[in-house]
């Protein structure tokens, strides 16, 4: 059975209320400090591979297969997303984790601004 109404975009505890406070959708470059959540690396597939960075500890996810790993994220724990300039891609990912119960929120402007903010990078692994 299908609910035609929004899901509320609350506290990310996986069964928010109306008391619940809304959760935040972005976090400033500035703020974010990747040694406190959990952080998803969301850039289409093209843009991951094209880069040779990333945010130390960040894992990569495919937006366009987000069904075959949403189920595995946690609800109690903070997650941070980024694509390159924190544009559609991050909004449509943070969309769906935070109706999904996950508490989530993308870095504002994208890895160029958290880089452009002096945020600590890696180089990425290659296979």
């Amino acid at each position: 059975m299908e609910s035609t109404t929004q899901p509320l975009k609350r506290c990310g505890c996986g069964s928010p209320t109306d008391k619940c406070p809304d959760l935040p959708r972005t976090i400033a470059p500035t703020a974010f400090n990747p040694d406190t959540a959990l952080v998803f690396d969301v850039r289409r597939e093209a843009d991951y591979a094209a880069s040779s960075e990333l945010i130390p500890g960040a894992l990569w996810k495919n937006p366009e297969k987000i069904d075959a790993w949403i189920g595995a994220l946690p609800l109690t724990q903070d997650v941070v997303i980024y694509c390159v300039r924190g544009g559609e891609i991050s909004n449509t990912v943070v969309d769906r984790l935070q109706a999904a119960g996950v508490k989530a929120r993308f870095i504002e402007g994208g890895l160029e601004a958290y880089k452009a903010a002096g945020g600590k990078l890696m180089a990425k692994r290659t296979a």
